[in-house]
């Protein structure tokens, strides 16, 4: 009989309902309810109809996850659940049901932090994170660049989005070229028909930038740039090529985010670059890390595209992790925080 942790990972920070089951780093289950359709309408993701849609979604999803897993709720050793951050209502939801199953089964309970769970799941694919380590995180609501230790006690940030992260972007400059939402898987598509033939600019990497926000991120102005360059072909009545727009425009986000990461890795003399969050999942960037990378020395990990977007795996995986090194588990009265900061990792 295996002695590694049987943990069940509830995630709700946003519009998935996404339930988890692993036993130590095999993954068991990973099932997911998604809202995005009820939300694709209004052209983003409205809180209260996460909410509701967590409610309707929770318990079925346990269900499915169980199923799937060959388990009964009473098997697991522990539950895990995303206190933050994230949407508040949405939080809310998932942080309850966790507290709810804790206490009708007895088990213990971790609250734990929706960013190092994204740097955890890829241990259910590639093994035990070296550590130290350096991660990047992109998404809709985050870019931010880690310094990974030890992902139980704690992360070190060493720059953070100052504006639109990466994911926001991509949903911004889809819906101006009349793409669907969410942008990011639109925008990689359509990408894939067109040529960079359009010199966007890059965010924070003038000297002057460097000097105070060298691993820092900001897209507010490219995003700015592409509607004035679209504007701009509009009025004078010449043709957008959206494939050819969206080439340009992802090129370079991918370009800002490849080469910060690869300079905080040689930076900290790190040679591992873990990436995570949803906008991991675009092709180009995960073309460009690897190439980039082997060029200066620096090993890449990449979860496969499923593992990236948020998902309950990601949090079973740092539930289990904290089980095995013997974290102390959260207290019943464990508050949702929806702008928990990524040094708070255990809640």
């Amino acid at each position: 009989m295996s002695t590694e942790p049987l943990v069940l990972g509830i995630e709700t920070s946003c519009d998935e309902t996404g339930v988890g089951i692993v036993r130590g780093t095999t993954l068991l289950a990973d099932t997911v309810a998604s809202s995005v359709e009820e939300h694709a309408r209004f052209g983003g993701v409205v809180p209260e109809v996460a909410s509701r849609a967590h409610l309707e979604a929770m318990v079925p999803t346990i269900e499915r996850a169980c199923a799937t897993a060959g388990i009964r709720p009473s098997d697991v050793d522990a539950i895990a659940v995303t206190s933050g951050p994230g949407l508040a209502g949405a939080l809310l939801v998932g942080v309850a049901s966790a507290k709810a199953l804790a206490l009708g089964l007895g088990k213990p309970l971790y609250g734990v932090n929706h960013l190092a769970a994204h740097v955890a799941v890829d241990q259910l694919e590639h093994g035990p994170l070296p550590e130290p380590c350096i991660a990047m995180l992109v998404s809709g609501g985050h870019s931010s660049l880690l310094k990974v230790t030890d992902l139980t006690l704690g992360v070190d940030p060493m720059g953070a989005t100052i504006d639109d992260a990466a994911g926001e972007a991509f949903d911004k400059v889809a819906r101006l070229l009349g793409l669907p939402f969410p942008g990011g898987p639109h925008v990689d598509r359509a990408a894939r028909d067109g040529a960079i033939t359009i010199d966007f600019p890059r965010g924070l990497t003038t000297r002057r930038d460097l000097e105070r926000h060298r691993f820092d991120f900001s897209f507010s102005g490219l995003k700015t740039a592409v509607a004035r360059w679209v504007e701009a072909r509009e009025r004078s009545g010449e043709p957008v090529s959206v494939p050819d727009v969206a080439a340009s425009f992802q090129e370079a986000v991918c370009d800002v985010l490849v080469r910060k990461a690869l300079d905080a890795a040689t930076a900290e003399g790190i040679e591992d670059l873990l990436l995570g969050g949803g906008v991991a999942a675009n092709s180009r960037l995960r073309a460009m890390v690897l190439e980039r990378a082997e060029r200066v020395g620096v090993r890449v990990r990449i979860p496969r595209p499923g593992l990236c977007t948020d998902n309950g795996a990601m949090v079973a995986a740092l539930g289990a992790e904290m089980v095995a090194r013997g974290r102390t588990p959260s207290a019943l009265d464990l508050p949702a925080d929806s702008s928990q900061p990524v040094t708070s990792v255990l809640v």
